[in-house]
């Protein structure tokens, strides 16, 4: 029903924002990475939207990007995944991240975002395989399945997604799966 609004940032009071459209203003709930990204309050803004319509409440979302509002589609479609949830999950990672954890199934990553249990971290893993992480590819240093294993172990084991990508540009590329994660560890421990 409304899929765009364009006008004035009236109010920002996270995660709503207030966008004056010729006099009408309009309470729009957006996640934090739209948030941060938001002009100050007095200038132009342009959001995409996604309405809904429930028995108590018309709600208005709004994203920065055409991907983070389709994420969030593909996202309330998801049994057990509400709007709110959806919004928890886009503010705790960008759409590249999400991506990047359903393709190479982290549900190790989606737990650590406020609201999101072991349950509903596979829940989401199982039902986005092919829909959301399927629109990206692994990092060109994560190319060889030995090497997504590899940096899928080093997140696992705590390190960063940075520490670990430099870890394995290190490695040569054809390295053994046990092999490639001791190389790792020796590289980061110095």
């Amino acid at each position: 029903m409304i899929g765009k609004l364009t006008g004035t940032l009236a109010e920002r009071n996270p995660p709503q924002v207030v966008v004056d459209c010729h006099g009408v203003g309009y309470e729009v709930d957006v996640p934090m990475s739209t948030f941060y990204n938001l002009p100050a309050a007095g200038e132009r803004v342009s959001l995409l939207t996604h309405f809904v319509v429930r028995e108590d409440a018309q709600i208005l979302y709004g994203f920065g990007t055409a991907a983070e509002r389709a994420a969030f589609r593909q996202l309330i479609k998801i049994s057990g995944v509400g709007p709110r949830t959806a919004l928890g999950v886009l503010s705790g990672m960008s759409v590249d991240e999400l991506s990047q954890a359903i393709t190479l199934q982290e549900a190790g990553r989606l737990v650590k975002i406020p609201g999101i249990g072991k349950k509903t971290a596979e829940r989401l893993l199982l039902e986005l395989k092919g829909k959301l992480g399927a629109e990206i590819a692994l990092p060109a240093h994560a190319a060889s399945e030995s090497q997504a294993d590899i940096l899928q172990a080093l997140v696992a084991l705590g390190y960063s997604d940075k520490e670990a990508a430099a870890a394995l540009k290190a490695l040569p590329k054809d390295v053994a799966v046990g092999e490639g994660i001791k190389l790792a560890l020796r590289a980061l421990a110095k």
